[in-house]
């Protein structure tokens, strides 16, 4: 009975009638959503949040997905609402051009049926969830908004984690696929790239002489170099036990003697540091990919293992960078 008293003192404590969990809510960092919908809408939702006391949704409203764009271009978006409205029967549609709008931003749904397959339909093509607004009320749509967030914030964690090499943090060989296919569609209207190639030469004989401590240690260093030398917008993975691939995103201000300069520079500058048990050595080609007949990330690929094997075979033995340049080019 004191627990039961107590639980109902709390509740009367609020002016609003909210519960203990309600109130945590509301004293977190306000959720800036973007409606994207009827004004009318809009109206009804921030009418929802009115009386809550300290502001714990920040609207903004956009009529429709060209108006939204601007909304994002500025930033500060947690997440989207989509009012399907009367065009229900277009909810794919609809949320394809929410997610072109805003890949990067969690969605709800928000509609006024009950229509579970609907509702499973859109849930499918990457909405968090979808809401019917008839049953709505204040505490489960601020529920909605936090989980719905939350949610994104551990599935992109997930697909991050799935993406990236656990030893150097660069890019796998899955990750580099996923993000050059989406950049070679942008280097069409942009100009030249550079696909760099690079490989750790010796690896095994450090592993065998000093460990694969000293191994793994070669291996980040490779990667802590590409880091150094590149751009956060260019593409960076290790692809396999010792090779690393590099795709320059927009070289319209650069050249693969650059690349050559900044990489060899760098690679002296590791092996001048004291207590070292071997030198960091690189093998490098570089390649140009071209903006007509492009070829795909496969090929692309496959034209790394052709210039690291002739480059292998007709390199000199020297310590620091070897760069070996060759254009692609297709008929």
């Amino acid at each position: 009975m004191e627990a039961i008293a107590s639980n109902r003192k709390d509740l009367d404590a609020d002016p609003h009638g909210r519960s203990n969990h309600e109130q945590a809510l509301m004293t977190r960092t306000p959720v800036r959503a973007l409606l994207v919908g009827p004004a009318h809408q809009a109206r009804w939702v921030r009418r929802l949040f009115s009386a809550q006391g300290p502001k714990e949704i920040r609207l903004a409203h956009a009529i429709n997905f060209e108006t939204a764009a601007e909304h994002l271009a500025r930033g500060g978006v947690d997440v989207m609402l989509l009012d399907l409205g009367p065009e229900e029967r277009q909810v794919r549609t609809l949320i394809r051009a929410a997610h072109d709008a805003a890949p990067g931003v969690p969605l709800i749904v928000l509609d006024e049926t009950q229509n579970e397959a609907l509702a499973v339909d859109a849930l499918q093509r990457g909405a968090q969830d979808f809401l019917d607004k008839a049953s709505l009320s204040r505490a489960m749509l601020a529920r909605a908004l936090r989980f719905a967030i939350e949610r994104h914030r551990l599935q992109t964690a997930l697909r991050s984690l799935s993406l990236l090499d656990e030893l150097t943090g660069l890019h796998n060989r899955r990750g580099f696929l996923a993000l050059a296919e989406q950049h070679l569609l942008l280097l069409r209207r942009r100009g030249a790239a550079l696909l760099v190639f690079v490989d750790l030469d010796g690896l095994k004989g450090i592993n065998d002489m000093h460990g694969h401590l000293e191994g793994n240690r070669a291996l980040m260093e490779a990667a802590n170099v590409l880091r150094s030398c590149f751009r956060e917008a260019d593409i960076l993975a290790r692809i396999g036990g010792d090779e690393f691939c590099v795709l320059m995103t927009d070289t319209r201000e650069d050249s693969s003697d650059h690349v050559r300069q900044r990489l060899q520079k760098r690679v002296d500058q590791t092996n001048a540091l004291e207590d070292r048990q071997f030198r960091l050595s690189l093998s490098v080609g570089i390649a140009e990919v071209q903006t007509v007949h492009q070829p795909s990330v496969e090929e692309m690929l496959s034209l790394a293992d052709a210039l690291m094997y002739e480059q292998k075979r007709d390199k000199k033995t020297r310590a620091g960078v070897r760069v070996f340049d060759k254009q692609h080019s297709q008929a």
